[in-house]
């Protein structure tokens, strides 16, 4: 970790050093405050971010965890809402998985309105399962929340190790057994790990096609270096393996926007240690209309002001996924910059060649964003041949992630910081 703040810290200080005279022209047009706010947002911090990822990136060499133990049991909790087109096929999926160990597989109904429940008691009589596979449906009375069905899964749980699946998510082979792997070959101190989540469908739409971009460089990533400095930031719920005595002990699930950002930050928060199974693929759909991704994305950025409000002693120096954190806490600066200064700097510098804005420093961080990009495929291309997994050919969908994606997750980001800062009304 030293030597890549090491070197993101080099690259700040040469940019700070090439952004003097910018800084001075900007604040004689703007003022200081407002001058700082541009450079810092536009090229400081997302220089600084993708020098400490490309650093963080070359010097990861990560040993593949050999299983030195046999199996355990494990508890699979499907929190289903009005699933019924895909919950079937999701424990198909299950019964698909060759793991030796008992499989407590338990379906929360929370409350669903169409025939998830008629739909999940089919699948349990009719369909092929190993004999160590048992599925349950737990029926909830009424529609309370992921988190309370979770919760209410939780307590039913017999095992000592808890996997959250969503319900339109399918595993790819060996998922369950790489998960189980990796908790158990981590530090003694490890109460969770995040799987890898990939786009099932991303031959829908471009919506869809941009999605399949961001799971495969940005979320992918960024959880594997994170785990690199000892705490992934979020083990989310598609698809995450926990210690059951560590949910006891955080409460379980928070009945919050994003309850699993905030569960994971309750970890954190105890001084325990979040994983990531870079080799535990899952499919997962993802919103197929820009008004649903809209939704989803600001609820994300909801929860990680909650996680915020709920956990600020992870801004404590002394966490080795600290630059995380920050960087993290800083996302409504950088969402705001790009929005509101990057985006109508490049216009005015295209339409009438007025450059305040869009000039050499800005010019210096797209190479670099370009190189964090082109290293980060080939980490993961090189992590998919290992188990035979081919990346789409999505051309069009590479090319407009690295042009134009903040340009899309950006309004959602900033109506979802927005919402939780002034408290308004929280909608799933």
């Amino acid at each position: 970790m030293l030597i890549a703040l090491a070197c993101a810290g080099l690259w700040t200080g040469l940019s700070f050093y090439l952004a003097l005279p910018w800084l001075r022209q900007l604040s004689e047009i703007l003022g200081w405050p407002l001058a700082w706010f541009a450079v810092g947002g536009v090229a400081l911090i997302p220089g600084a971010a993708n020098g400490f990822l490309i650093s963080s990136l070359l010097l990861d060499q990560r040993p593949a965890p050999v299983p030195r133990r046999p199996p355990p049991p494990l508890t699979i909790l499907i929190a289903a809402y009005n699933e019924e087109d895909c919950i079937r096929e999701t424990l198909q999926s299950l019964a698909r998985q060759h793991y030796p160990g008992p499989l407590q597989i338990v379906v929360i109904d929370d409350g669903s309105r169409d025939r998830t429940r008629e739909v999940v008691r089919t699948a349990i009589a009719a369909d092929p399962r190993p004999p160590n596979q048992h599925v349950e449906l737990l029926e909830m009375p009424e529609n309370g929340g992921k988190a309370r069905a979770l919760n209410a899964g939780l307590a039913h749980a017999a095992h000592e190790l808890i996997v959250t699946l969503d319900a339109d998510t399918l595993l790819y082979r060996d998922a369950l057994a790489r998960l189980v792997i990796n908790q158990l070959e981590s530090p003694p101190h490890t109460a969770a790990t995040a799987g890898t989540v990939l786009v099932r469908n991303s031959r829908k739409n471009l919506i869809t096609k941009l999605q399949e971009w961001d799971y495969f460089l940005g979320i992918a990533v960024v959880k594997r270096v994170q785990s690199l400095l000892q705490g992934t930031l979020v083990a989310q719920g598609a698809f995450s393996i926990y210690r059951r005595e560590v949910l006891r002990e955080v409460g379980g699930w928070r009945e919050t926007v994003g309850e699993d950002i905030v569960l994971t930050w309750a970890i954190l928060s105890r001084g325990y240690r979040v994983g990531y199974a870079e080799n535990a693929f899952v499919f997962t759909n993802v919103p197929e209309t820009y008004a649903a991704y809209y939704r989803q994305r600001k609820r994300w950025s909801r929860g990680l002001i909650e996680a915020f409000k709920l956990y600020p002693s992870l801004l404590l120096p002394t966490r080795l996924n600290a630059p995380f954190v920050y960087l993290n806490f800083l996302f409504p600066w950088l969402d705001a910059a790009y929005l509101f200064v990057f985006v109508p700097g490049v216009i005015a510098a295209l339409l009438f060649q007025i450059y305040w804005v869009a000039g050499l420093l800005t010019l210096l961080v797209l190479p670099l964003s370009l190189t964090v990009n082109v290293l980060m495929f080939f980490k993961q291309r090189a992590v998919f041949a290992r188990h035979g997994l081919r990346v789409r050919r999505n051309w069009l969908g590479a090319v407009l992630f690295t042009l134009i994606y903040q340009l899309v997750l950006s309004p959602a980001s900033l109506a979802g910081y927005l919402a939780e800062i002034t408290r308004s009304r929280k909608t799933w």
